[in-house]
């Protein structure tokens, strides 16, 4: 299968389920940024339930701009903050401590736009889950993606899947099990099993 899907932020677990079911992906980066989605969103699992976390950007509706070209805002040390957050929700998970180290760099290194944070992100989550996957890049939008699945639908904050098998989360026993939290819950908490778990599951758009 191959597959045409938006780099995210910290991508959740449906976004690394149609990679990992995938022979080639291909990244949509020529399309124009939208607000109210996962291009600048992450959801981990706090201590109060589900945490949404954003990384500030420089956008208005009224000019739009290529995804690409999407500045991150630097008044604020959103760097900082997320890594707060998650050290917050993941600090007594199994194997916080065992991956933090690989991702420093995303806290410490200054990223002018979004997209080359996501970048970062992706390639860094997938080596510490071992996957081999070398992404191609778009050059031109196409509405109607061309002999490739179109898995760009995800990058939607209200679009459904559905329900994966559960697995141990730090806060289950106050809040039940969530679904398709960041990728960042599944390796936090799963560590080497989480390719296994991945190729386990079937995703399914609802």
């Amino acid at each position: 299968m191959n597959s045409l899907i938006y780099p995210t932020c910290f991508p959740n677990i449906a976004h690394f389920l149609a990679i990992v079911h995938s022979d080639t992906i291909c990244f949509e980066v020529s399309d124009n940024y939208q607000k109210q989605s996962y291009r600048n969103r992450v959801e981990i699992y706090g201590a109060n339930g589900k945490l949404a976390l954003t990384i500030p950007v420089k956008y208005t509706q009224k000019n739009r701009q290529l995804y690409k070209d999407v500045k991150i805002a630097d008044e604020e040390q959103w760097q900082l903050l997320l890594l707060k957050s998650l050290q917050s929700a993941y600090s007594m998970s199994p194997f916080f401590e065992y991956y933090i180290d690989d991702m420093m760099a995303l806290f410490e290194t200054k990223f002018n736009y979004i997209l080359d944070f996501n970048l970062k992100s992706f390639e860094i989550i997938s080596n510490c889950i071992q996957l081999d996957i070398a992404p191609e890049f778009t050059i031109d939008f196409e509405k109607n993606a061309k002999d490739k699945s179109d898995f760009r639908p995800l990058v939607k904050r209200n679009t459904e899947v559905n329900m994966l098998e559960q697995y141990t989360q730090v806060f289950t026993e106050k809040h039940g099990f969530i679904s398709n939290l960041s990728i960042l819950d599944l390796l936090f908490n799963e560590g080497p099993n989480t390719e296994l778990y991945l190729k386990r599951q079937q995703l399914q758009l609802i």
